[in-house]
């Protein structure tokens, strides 16, 4: 019971934990737990760390996943996973619920739940899945500014820009993107819909050194 029990709680923040996950090199396997059942079950089947998805919240809640869900709906996804399992969680934070302010505001409240990283995508409202066609994505510039501030915001959430950038803009734009996100502070990128495995090998060439998350 790692949640009553004080000798049972990780003694680093989830943050932390997570980082030391990535860092450590090889695949972090993340599987989906969209309630604090599916992450004892992950736990239990050896997994280190765990991935709160949009759409399965959304889907559990009988809600088309368009980015209406709030910060305070996550959070109670997150409190309960967080709690249940003691794993270090990414979530998926789809467009930061607003702009420059309102990321901050999602680090603040992602962190104090219990969440160890977030990943920010640069669609613009109402988002789609990632995988569908014609999704609007905000400027680069205006993504940037998101990143920058949740990192302003976070004590230890590790941060993972998202581009969508991929099926509209090409291999090229969505390159130019991740490498602006890094700048702008982001921890990892993740490259969005990339369709084949040379797709995948060509933008980590472009991209040494830095963590991705493909999907």
């Amino acid at each position: 019971m790692p949640y009553l029990v004080s000798a049972d709680l990780p003694t680093a923040p989830a943050g932390e934990r997570f980082r030391a996950l990535i860092e450590r090199g090889g695949i972090l396997k993340l599987p989906g737990a969209h309630n604090g059942m599916a992450s004892l079950q992950a736990k239990a089947a050896g997994f280190e760390a765990l991935y709160l998805s949009g759409a399965a919240m959304t889907a559990s809640m009988g809600l088309p996943d368009l980015g209406i869900i709030t910060v305070d709906e996550v959070s109670f996804f997150i409190r309960q996973i967080a709690r249940s399992s003691g794993l270090p969680l990414l979530v998926d934070g789809d467009t930061g619920y607003g702009e420059a302010l309102n990321v901050m505001h999602m680090v603040r409240t992602f962190e104090d739940a219990g969440a160890g990283a977030v990943h920010i995508e640069d669609q613009l409202l109402p988002k789609k899945c990632g995988h569908l066609n014609d999704k609007k994505l905000a400027t680069a510039h205006d993504m940037a500014a998101k990143v920058a501030a949740a990192a302003r915001a976070r004590r230890h959430l590790y941060i993972v820009a998202r581009t969508d950038a991929a099926a509209s803009e090409g291999m090229d734009g969505a390159v130019a993107r991740a490498k602006m996100y890094m700048e702008a502070g982001a921890d990892a990128i993740f490259p969005e819909a990339l369709t084949t495995a040379n797709m995948f090998r060509e933008f980590a060439a472009r991209m040494p050194g830095v963590p991705s998350s493909p999907t």
